[in-house]
This record gives C-alpha cells, structure tokens and sequence, in this order.
C-alpha cells in the first residue's frame, strides 16, 4: 500500500498530516495502520525509535475517536515526560480537521491538579507517564473501564526504568475487550511476558531484524588510550562543524564533567542528569531544541524518552553497561530515513563489548583514525567558505556601509584578503592543533586482545594495579567500584582492567592517579566493613586459587587479611599472648 488512503486513513485526518509534510507511509505504519483500524486486534511491534511509530498508533486512535463520548477511549503510556508532551502534541496535529477532539497528557513534575481539572471536562485520548497515572486513578480523578485502544510506546525504556509493576497495576483496569500495541526497540523477556499476559493471539511486526539498529545509521569506533578520550571527543566535534549531537555519558559526574570542560573549551554544551530539577531539564531541552547547544551530554536514564528531530550524531563517550542500551542510543539518529552516525570512543579493553554490540544490532563497527589537526583545520576553513557563498546579502542594509569597508580593504589584493579571513578565523585552532600532539590509535600488541590473553597481573602501559579488599562474596562487582570513586571524588579518574574474585579484586588506575586512589578508598567502608586499598604486587595471582599453584610470598588477601578484623592469628599465638598478658598482670 503506497498512500494513506488505501491503508484506510479518512480524508480529514489525511489532509492534516499532508499539511505536516506525510507523502508516503513508512514500513511500521503500513503494517500498523490497517490492522489496529480493526477491532481486538493486538499487536506487539518491534521498531526503532525514528521510524514513524507516532503515526502508526496515532491515526488509527483518533480516526476510531467518537468525539460525542467524553470520556477515556484511547489510553497510551509513554516512559517520560518529554515523549508523553511530544505524543499529545502529534495527535493534537493529527486531529485538527476534527472538532471537539481533546487530548490530555498528564505527566510528573507538573500540578495534577491542573491535570485532574482538564480530565474533567472531557477527554478522549488520555498520554500518561505509568506514575502519574496511578496517582490519578488512586484519586478515582480518571476510569479506564471504557478504553478500548491501549499503547505502550518504548515499552522496553519503562521495564527498564522500574514501572513493571505499574504497568500491571494499569493494564488490570482496562477492559479485556480492547486493542492493545506493544512497541518496543527490543524484544527482551519481560516485553514477551507482557505480551504473554495482556495481549490476545498478538500479530507481531518486525521492521528490520530484532534489535536491530536503524539501516541508515552508520556505526564509528575510535580506539585510544583511556587518557586520551576527551581530546579524542574535542577533536571528533571540531572534525564536524555542523555536528548537533548527544554525548553518551555513563555516571551523572562524568557528564557534568564532561559538559563543564566542553563549555570551558568554548563549545555550545550542557548537561542532563538524574540531579537536575524538572525546571532545569526542560531549560535544557528547550535550548537543545532550538538548537541552541550543539552538544548534549546525558546519562542513559536522564535521556530516555527524548524526541529530537534531527541528529547528525551520537557519541558513545561510554559505552553502555547494558550493551542493548546501544540501540536505543544510536536509534536517535538517521531517523524517518535521514542519515546518521554514532559514534564510540573506546579502549582496547571494550574490544569484546563492541563485538557483543555488533552481534546485537547487526552491524559491524567501522574502525577509524582519529581526525588528525590538518584534517580538522581543513574542514572548519571548508565550512567557514561554504558559509560566506551561501549567506544572504541584504543590499539595503549594508548599502550605506559597503563603500567604507571598500575603502579600508582597497590596498589588499584579493590573495591578502582572504588570507586575513582565514587568519581570523583560524589562528586560535591552528595554535591549538599545532601545540598539542596528534590522538594515536590504541594498538592491540596481542596482550590486550581479550581478558583470556592477558596472564598474570601486569598493568597495561601507563596503568597500576591496585588491590583491594572485597568481592564476590560481599556482592561487589564493576559498578560498586565505580560509585565508590565517584561518591569519593570530584576528580576524573579513568580505571583499567578490572578482576572481580570471590574475596577480594584488583583493579587498574592511571600511574598518576594511583597513590590518589589508595588514598581515596583505603579505609574507607563497604557494607559496613573497613576495606583496605593498596599497591598490587607486581606478580602473582589473577585469581583465588593461584596460591596453591605457585610457591611465593602470599598476599595480603590471601594471607587472611581483612580490613574489619586485622590479620587472622592461630589459636597458639592467643594463648602465648593470654598467658603474657596475665604474667604482666
């Protein structure tokens, strides 16, 4: 089907959203589209975000709508805030030919009681977040019993993001007869035990493969040193003067810190974290919006739900813990069949996790060179030409003024003058480029090829391994080791390798940073318990049972050393000390 009026779209609807420039429907929504127009039709569609699933849900509600019963017909939940605004205001696009239409949005952060006020004067398409929703419902301020459309868009961001439990609270409210659409980035279990447990004989429609990522997006891996990634960062963004991206942080303090040095080095930046106020989010957003910042820097969690038109990159400044978390990432750019890139700064330690992510989106990664300083002041000069051939030259304006600038420059010949321009422009990013050393790529020397290459316990170049004294036992992994430096420190400190073992761990830190980092943690208390942080020895075992192999010195782990009791003693040493103990008495 190659128009909307043979997928069923009525005229009405069909002129509103040729008016927002719709010509031809997409994939999702030649699938979507005819089959919800139908009646206890449930569907469960796996698509990235981009491909036009707004529409594919939205047309069908509102062409189903019966304006002169106003109450609850359509009910769609989204994840944020901000995907729960951008819904409302599409459908409120669709519906413009149609009077009497009312769509609410209802969402935290914003007075329900406003929200309570609007529902009662009428609503037939309700956009919810799952905990303002609640709230309504436990206030009896909405019913859900005459819903007869239920939409759970990103349904894998709000698993993800802890409303399971909500979502079920919802779903056993609405009537059992009633079309139900599942969407979804991924197919993960809990999304198929949903499906399992609310939909009916579900049609599931695949665009792509599952967990696919998007066909025009395509996918850059810049190796380096852990050091080297900010430079790295600065020299990707100057390499691409219009580039209007997200940059991927893992922790809430690496992205204020990241966003802080981009501001300080002169770029359009700020930030979005969990720690921000609603007022300060949507600040944020709307400069982001309005282009405005060229660079976004936000956590995983802080972006979810995002609707962003137009994004020439993603940048991965860390990958994700969850390597599906890379979909949806990279999913925000090369929407509605515009190009994107995304893009991810990596060492060579995350070798495996780029495979794993490559497995998952069903791409290969196209490893590249860091852009060199000449590559990058040829670029911006391009840019800067490009710019002066396309402004547009207001006659009138400058009219009064030309002959006084003709007059100033009438010695330069046309070479001097476009010397000067360029000069101009470029002396500051020439110095900065000619002061500072090129970004090598990490090279893999076999060692670092994988975890099971790497024997004994050697850093990497440039790195110390340190110990310290917790483990699997004491439910310590990765993560807790990094919120342990970031609830401890302000500074940026960049770890290496990192081995988790049953009763203690090591750990790798920049050379410079180490005797900071033992500083830091030693002593400090984890689960209640004093740990202790020191320098590893230069050899010996990678894991608990490497003592028994090797004749040497124990060490401090494996000789029973731990920070809440102090060094394990025999029960003769006791006695001998009881004994001198009562002597002396």
């Amino acid at each position: 089907m190659n128009t909307f009026e043979q997928l069923g779209v009525s005229q009405p609807i069909h002129q509103a959203i040729k008016e927002m420039g719709f010509e031809n429907p997409m994939p999702v929504q030649q699938e979507v589209i005819p089959y919800l127009l139908g009646d206890n039709n449930d569907i469960v569609a796996l698509a990235q975000t981009g491909t036009g699933k707004t529409a594919a849900f939205g047309l069908p509600i509102v062409q189903k709508t019966n304006v002169t019963n106003r109450y609850p017909q359509s009910l769609i939940l989204a994840p944020t805030r901000e995907l729960c605004l951008q819904i409302a205001k599409d459908i409120s696009q669709y519906a413009k030919y149609i009077n009497g239409l009312n769509v609410v949005a209802v969402y935290g952060g914003a007075s329900i009681e406003t929200q309570i006020r609007s529902i009662k004067r009428g609503v037939h398409i309700v956009v919810a977040t799952p905990g303002r929703l609640i709230d309504l419902m436990q206030r009896k301020a909405v019913s859900l019993k005459t819903v007869s459309n239920v939409v759970l868009d990103e349904a894998d961001e709000m698993l993800n993001m802890g409303f399971t439990d909500s979502i079920n609270t919802i779903l056993k409210e609405v009537p059992k007869e009633r079309n139900m659409l599942l969407f979804s980035a991924t197919m993960s279990r809990e999304i198929a035990s949903i499906a399992k447990d609310y939909l009916n004989n579900p049609k599931e429609i695949t665009i792509g493969r599952k967990n696919e990522s998007t066909s025009t997006v395509e996918h850059i891996a810049y190796t380096v040193q852990a050091k080297d990634k900010y430079a790295t960062l600065k020299r990707i963004v100057d390499f691409h003067p219009t580039i209007y991206s997200i940059i991927f942080c893992r922790t809430r303090r690496e992205t204020q810190e990241i966003a802080d040095k981009l501001t300080k080095d002169g770029y359009d930046a700020d930030c979005l974290h969990g720690e921000l106020s609603q007022a300060q989010r949507d600040s944020v957003m709307q400069k982001f919006r309005m282009k405005h910042l060229q660079l976004l820097v936000a956590t995983d969690v802080a972006a979810r739900g995002l609707d962003v038109d137009h994004l020439s990159h993603i940048i991965n400044y860390s990958l994700p813990e969850d390597t599906e978390s890379y979909t949806h990432r990279s999913g925000r750019t090369g929407r509605a069949g515009r190009s994107g890139v995304s893009i991810a700064i990596c060492n060579l330690r995350e070798k495996g996790k780029l495979r794993s992510i490559e497995r998952i989106i069903g791409r290969e990664f196209k490893h590249q060179e860091v852009p060199t300083g000449t590559a990058i002041c040829e670029n911006q000069l391009l840019h800067i030409i490009d710019k002066i051939q396309h402004v547009e030259i207001n006659h009138e304006e400058i009219e009064h003024i030309i002959p006084l600038a003709y007059e100033k420059l009438a010695e330069l010949s046309k070479e001097e003058l476009i010397q000067r321009v360029v000069s101009l422009q470029f002396n500051n990013l020439l110095d900065y480029y000619r002061n500072n050393n090129e970004v090598e790529t990490a090279k893999d020397n076999g060692r670092n090829a994988g975890q099971s290459k790497r024997k004994g316990r050697n850093p990497e170049a440039g790195y110390s391994r340190l110990f310290i004294s917790v483990g699997k036992n004491d439910k310590f992994n990765p993560g807790c080791l990094l919120d342990l430096m970031n609830n401890n420190t302000n500074q940026r400190i960049d770890l290496g390798r990192i081995d988790i073992m049953r009763n203690f761990s090591f750990f790798e830190v920049e050379d410079d940073k180490a005797q900071f980092t033992v500083d830091l943690l030693n002593n400090k208390r984890w689960n209640g318990n004093k740990m202790t942080v020191e320098f590893a020895e230069s050899k010996g075992p990678t894991s608990d049972n490497s003592a028994r192999r090797k004749k040497r010195k124990p060490s401090r782990a494996e000789r029973g050393y731990t920070a809440a009791r102090g060094p394990k003693r025999n029960k003769k040493n006791k006695r001998k000390r009881n004994f001198e103990s009562a002597g002396s008495r």
